[in-house]
């Protein structure tokens, strides 16, 4: 016997809300789908810029239709933003010259100074995706 929150069933985990028993995704699921979407996403694969947001959208869909008996909106809105950034990350490490960026950056119709500003960041690609979110 264990207590209901320490149970794991199926790659489900169980809660009490309002004296119900209510679904979540347990957070060893949790690890393994994001482990997924880190191999699915890995940036040194060789697939087109087209099919590239195809293969995590399969991948989710059927997460999704799995644990759908489960609460999951924030969850689900954390991951969304997540897979994003990667995906923009991803594209920022194509654009590898600061000529490439500024072409690219220059489709948003920002001012000048600040196209030149984004594409010669020298913060890392993780945190320029973050930017280029704040800009599309």
């Amino acid at each position: 016997m264990a207590h209901i929150s320490k149970v794991k069933y199926l790659g489900y985990g169980f809660y009490r809300y309002k004296g119900k028993c209510q679904f979540k995704v347990h957070k060893k699921s949790l690890a393994k789908m994001k482990n997924r979407l880190r191999a699915i996403t890995n940036r040194n694969k060789a697939i087109s810029n087209e099919e590239r947001p195809l293969i995590p959208k399969r991948f989710v869909k059927g997460w999704v239709n799995y644990f759908k008996l489960a609460d999951m909106k924030k969850l689900l809105m954390k991951m969304d933003e997540w897979i994003r950034r990667r995906i923009r990350a991803i594209y920022w490490k194509q654009w590898k010259k600061v000529k490439t960026r500024c072409r690219m950056i220059r489709q948003y119709n920002l001012p000048d100074w600040k196209v030149h500003e984004l594409a010669d960041c020298q913060k890392g690609i993780w945190r320029a995706a973050l930017m280029l979110l704040f800009i599309s």
